[in-house]
């Protein structure tokens, strides 16, 4: 596992503390709601669940930097913990079981170890470098998984975030054409359909804007399971602000029909 042993079992020790606090509020009829200067939501579900982490790694990582979604980076050197305490936090506020801890390490700027954990789904995903992504409720009880098999667009099933939301990267047209020309269209959301992808059950999953957060854990789970995970513009990684993941089979296709480059 390339030496990320020890930081995989981590982060499931990680995730298994957070999954305590996220359950606890998901669905609580005091769950507190603001809106950020980005228009954005967060509940005080994010930030107990972020602080929690942040805790347990100046303890266990100190000399570590850690980066999230909901406060300033800490730290310095090559090795950073990227967090999304609640990626889908709208689907936690209104109820929707849709959304998971997202739990990286980056390392001299390679996502090297990504954890997925959805807890109201009751699944959780991983991959380290050179080991493979595995699926299953801990690291004793997993299955590998990997990318379908699919070469056709014409056979393949996308997964897509709104419609709308392509009008900012002027590729509206572009993804309805796409939509079209695939044998099933479906909006799953966030982390699921990066991990559908890399269970085979769906081909293609792709979003115009997202924050480096949203994607570092899904990279290493991505493609440990055999699929391509770029920017729009062709970008190896989740440095370009939005994503195509998938079967590595279709991409260059794909990335021809939805590229900004």
């Amino acid at each position: 596992m390339a030496g990320y042993d020890d930081d995989l079992r981590l982060a499931h020790v990680l995730a298994d503390a957070v999954e305590r606090v996220t359950m606890e509020r998901f669905k609580a009829v005091d769950l507190r709601v603001e809106t950020k200067p980005d228009l954005t939501l967060v509940s005080d579900a994010d930030t107990a669940a972020e602080e929690l982490i942040r805790s347990q790694l100046r303890r266990t990582r100190p000399r570590d930097a850690v980066e999230g979604e909901e406060f300033e980076t800490t730290g310095h050197g090559p090795r950073r913990w990227v967090i999304d305490p609640i990626d889908g936090t709208h689907n936690f506020v209104r109820g929707v079981p849709v959304w998971a801890t997202l739990i990286a390490l980056v390392d001299n700027e390679t996502p090297v170890l990504g954890l997925v954990a959805a807890p109201a789904l009751g699944r959780r995903w991983w991959a380290a470098i050179g080991s493979g992504a595995w699926s299953g409720r801990s690291l004793t009880s997993a299955k590998r998984i990997h990318v379908s098999g699919v070469t056709s667009l014409s056979d393949a099933s996308i997964s897509y975030s709104s419609v709308s939301s392509w009008r900012k990267v002027d590729r509206r047209e572009e993804l309805l054409a796409l939509l079209d020309d695939c044998w099933r269209t479906r909006a799953y959301g966030d982390f699921w359909s990066y991990m559908l992808l890399a269970e085979g059950a769906v081909d293609i999953a792709t979003e115009p804007e997202l924050a480096l957060y949203d994607m570092a854990a899904l990279v290493p789970v991505v493609t440990e399971a055999g699929g391509r995970f770029t920017s729009l513009a062709g970008r190896d990684g989740p440095w370009g602000g939005n994503a195509l993941a998938t079967n590595g089979l279709l991409h260059d296709e794909v990335l021809a029909r939805l590229g900004t480059a």
